[in-house]
């Protein structure tokens, strides 16, 4: 970890609470916002959440799976994940988000009118609205806390979410 924390002191509440208590818990709230209020397929929603874990490393991201209604992915989605643009284990909707998470976090000066010509046969502007918002959240918060070493001290409290 890269911050000191105070012994007995729960990291995520310290770093996110503590240190900066006028931004942390908002980061926060939007945070849990993206898991209660998400309405994009899961398939869609772990493909695009995954590949930014891939990127940004963050351990815990990685190792997440979120569950809605009791569900999961399958065993070997991250594998698929790595592997978006050659996998059969996707629909198109599913590689696409894929593709938008990893060209939203290294080359969205690249989103190119071929891609929004493909996303847009497949999504909803409300659902790439919906997306951009998650991958953002996702590609912040979860480069915060590998940067700052919190990422084998995080979790994700809250109804319906789970790990594998």
């Amino acid at each position: 970890m890269r911050i000191d924390i105070p012994p007995g002191t729960d990291p995520l509440l310290y770093v996110w609470g503590d240190l900066v208590p006028g931004i942390g818990p908002a980061a926060g709230a939007f945070s849990l916002a993206v898991y209660e209020y998400a309405t994009l397929g899961l398939r869609e929603f772990e493909a695009a959440r995954l590949r930014i874990a891939q990127i940004n490393g963050c351990l815990f991201c990685l190792d997440w799976r979120t569950e809605r209604d009791g569900q999961k992915v399958e065993e070997g989605f991250l594998d698929a994940v790595a592997h978006w643009r050659t996998t059969d284990a996707f629909d198109e909707r599913t590689r696409l988000a894929a593709e938008y998470a990893e060209r939203y976090a290294l080359d969205h000066h690249g989103l190119d009118e071929d891609f929004w010509a493909r996303f847009t046969a497949h999504y909803s502007q409300a659902e790439i609205v919906e997306l951009s918002m998650c991958v953002g959240s996702w590609l912040a918060f979860g480069r915060l806390n590998h940067v700052l070493g919190l990422d084998t001290a995080c979790t994700l409290p809250g109804p319906g979410h789970g790990r594998r």
